[in-house]
């Protein structure tokens, strides 16, 4: 039996789980199943990273600690990833004491190896990017990575000497030719290690949130040694027990975004060699993910939300669209019709149409038993069966999953060419059904790995027991008779979908128009008195619940707190706002306001913001109010 170890990178809690993260942390799901699938003790890690100036200024910003701001987005994360299936062995975070403790351990490792002296250092600084950059690179004030705007610090700091590990790098590198994939990836870092690389500022004195560097405790590690650690920290590296870390270091692939890709081919590796600890075997840089073209942003509000896809659709459609849909080096466009295209057409159409044919004769015909058949699709199923392992050898989901969906096809094409419908009961028929049933069952045990749930339903449905690519046998005789299931992937209304969609966006725009032609009005010449003022009942709520409205960018629906009574209230402030954020706020609310209806939802009352540029901007008190308290 082999072993098998893969990562995430570790997540960023100043932002909320979208696409992208989902995208990444599934890829590795993807792997990490097969290799279970293959008899592989597998090793399977995520996490979120904690410290750093980024999360410090977010907290500040909220007026919260970090540590507060970093519990309240990891149950985000935690529960994303159990929503999709997620099969991780581990999920690490950097607040962890073992983490700590492993992340000093490689520290004086480095210390000893007479890598690490204090010195100053002054230039240009992204605190997005958290890291500096040559003032040559700096374009109109900005970082050359993503644009993000540079400031001049200056700072005493603790420097890695970075500069030592050029040689040594390039050495390695032409060594190791697939370390870093794809190979045009790896291409790029050595170019940039050519250019030479210079000593590298590993702690901060500006900020607080981080681990102390020992013995100067006035100083905190940079961001990157801190969270780069936590792929062998969560192996018990720094602890009494490291049986894991002797288990399964080294990490057979680091899966990262490309904007990543320098800090762990060219800093990880660097830390390792100094501490004397072997290197990752592959580090596995995937693209982006765009919308309709267009990168996503904040600033669009175009970010992809998988939560609501994932509640319409189930988590196996939304883990097949990402994994089918892009290669994985390359960049990809997220559009709804693509999605609904690609669950129409691979998932209603091919595998759902043939499990749902399947079944049903071989229960009419044959009270549900698959027979031992004639072998006449054994041939083309191990010729299929072989070509999708090389393309997981490669690294490539979506070629696998082409091979077992050009595979489908074939089988679809065989049903119809031998019409097992045509001659009920007979030979023939039984050899076909029983032949296609096996066929289904490699079938499900591959596409497994990308849509457990359904491989699941599938086996099991077929009469067979669970098995792996190991003992898996084509002969294999059914535990129990097959039996008919409701259809797997019910075919969406692409018509119907779409004007649902738009009828959706109409009426948040509208209920938006409504807020925004009210706000006029106050602004323009109408005046009110002040007894119809006094009219209006305003009332201190505490949100105690908060979800979107499905199929809604904007509507938030609440629960709130009014002291002697909960009401639901809908807003539409979910562009700005999540619902995560809100929980545990007091706002002002209009109390007596008629009842209204947004998108179906019943709203009973209304909560007060303000209008920054378009976006709300909820109002909160300066001093603690009950819930319920009346505004005067």
């Amino acid at each position: 039996m082999g072993k098998f170890y893969i990562s995430t990178p570790i997540y960023y809690v100043n932002d909320n789980p979208h696409l992208g993260h989902a995208y990444c942390t599934i890829v590795a799901d993807f792997f990490a199943r097969y290799h279970r699938l293959l008899g592989d003790e597998t090793f399977f890690l995520t996490g979120t990273d904690e410290h750093g100036q980024k999360v410090q200024k977010s907290a500040e910003k909220e007026e919260i600690t970090p540590k507060e701001l970093a519990d309240r987005v990891f149950v985000r994360y935690r529960d994303l990833w159990n929503k999709l299936d997620i099969s991780n062995n581990d999920f690490i975070r950097t607040t962890e004491e073992r983490h700590k403790k492993g992340v000093i351990a490689i520290l004086k490792k480095m210390v000893e190896k007479g890598d690490i002296f204090k010195d100053a250092y002054e230039g240009p600084y992204c605190v997005s990017c958290e890291s500096f950059f040559p003032e040559k690179d700096i374009v109109d004030g900005k970082c050359p990575d993503f644009g993000h705007p540079v400031t001049i610090l200056r700072e005493e700091s603790y420097f890695f000497k970075l500069s030592k590990y050029t040689e040594p790098l390039l050495k390695f590198y032409n060594e190791y030719h697939d370390f870093v994939l794809p190979e045009s990836r790896m291409n790029e870092v050595k170019t940039f290690v050519e250019m030479g690389l210079k000593d590298l500022s590993i702690t901060r004195s500006s900020i607080n949130w981080g681990i102390p560097f020992p013995e100067d405790e006035k100083h905190v590690l940079y961001v990157w040694l801190d969270a780069l650690s936590n792929y062998i920290t969560a192996l018990g590296y720094g602890s009494s027990d490291d049986t894991l870390f002797k288990k399964f270091w080294p990490c057979d692939v680091h899966l990262i975004g490309k904007d990543i890709l320098r800090f762990h081919a060219i800093y990880w590796p660097a830390f390792l060699m100094s501490a004397e600890i072997p290197l990752p075997k592959h580090i596995l840089g995937h693209g982006w993910w765009m919308k309709d073209q267009n990168k996503m942003s904040k600033s669009l509000g175009n970010i992809v939300d998988p939560n609501p896809l994932v509640d319409e659709f189930s988590s196996d459609v939304f883990r097949y669209f990402l994994l089918r849909e892009k290669p994985i080096g390359s960049d990809g466009s997220f559009s709804d019709e693509a999605f609904i295209d690609r669950l129409n057409a691979d998932l209603a159409n091919d595998l759902g149409n043939l499990t749902s044919r399947l079944l049903a004769l071989l229960e009419q015909q044959f009270e549900g038993k698959v027979f031992e058949g004639d072998g006449s699709l054994m041939e083309s199923a191990f010729k299929q069966y072989e070509e999708y392992h090389k393309a997981m050898e490669n690294f490539s989901p979506k070629e696998s999953l082409e091979t077992v969906w050009a595979f489908i096809s074939s089988l679809n094409k065989f049903l119809v060419l031998r019409e097992p419908w045509a001659n009920p009961n007979s030979e023939s028929s039984k050899n076909t059904l029983s032949e296609v049933a096996r066929a289904l069952r490699m079938v499900a045990l591959q596409i497994a790995p990308a849509m457990p749930r359904s491989a699941g339903t599938i086996i099991n449905s077929l009469g067979f027991k669970p098995s792996t690519f190991k003992d898996f046998l084509w002969e294999e005789k059914q535990t129990t008779r097959a039996y008919r299931i409701s259809n797997l992937f019910p075919r969406v209304d692409k018509k119907e979908y779409f004007q649902n969609l738009k009828k959706g966006e109409k009426m948040e725009e509208k209920e938006d128009s409504k807020v925004i032609e009210s706000k006029e009005e106050v602004r323009g010449e109408e005046r009110v008195s002040i007894d119809y003022f006094r009219k209006i009942q305003l009332k201190a709520g505490k949100i105690i619940e908060a979800e979107r409205v499905p199929k809604s960018n904007k509507l938030i629906k609440m629960i709130v707190d009014f002291g002697s009574e909960n009401r639901q209230i809908v807003a539409g402030i979910g562009k700005k706002y999540s619902p995560e954020d809100l929980i545990g706020k007091i706002c002002p609310f209009v109390f007596n306001l008629e009842p209204a209806k947004l998108m179906g939802v019943e709203s009973n009352g209304m909560i007060l913001a303000g209008n920054l540029d378009g976006e709300p901007i909820l109002l909160q008190f300066l001093e603690e109010v009950p819930p319920g308290a009346k505004i005067s």
